[in-house]
């Protein structure tokens, strides 16, 4: 079971994800680890210089990256589980 929770770890950490917000205006990549990996930023934001509107789309755009990390977590260790619904394995933030 160790092994293959590290296999899975080192798996997780393979996969990406994006989210987005303003349609695309603002995305981030995410790797299953839930490390940031980029974050790109349309440059028309930018230029309007609207600095709360801009903070307020990069939090969407990494709350929505973060939540499909979670699925594709709880996917994996679902399958890693045998199906068994174990206590604490599909909390939010804490993939394994």
């Amino acid at each position: 079971m160790q092994k293959k929770m590290t296999d899975l770890q080192d798996e997780l950490g393979q996969r990406e994800v994006e989210g987005q917000a303003g349609g695309g205006q603002v995305s981030v990549r995410i790797n299953g680890k839930r490390e940031v990996l980029k974050v790109s930023i349309d440059p028309a934001l930018v230029q309007d210089g609207d600095v709360a509107f801009l903070e307020d789309m990069v939090a969407a755009a990494l709350n929505d990256g973060l939540t499909k990390v979670d699925e594709i977590n709880k996917e994996a260790m679902s399958g890693l589980a045998g199906g068994l619904n174990i206590p604490g394995m599909n909390m939010p933030g804490f993939p394994f």
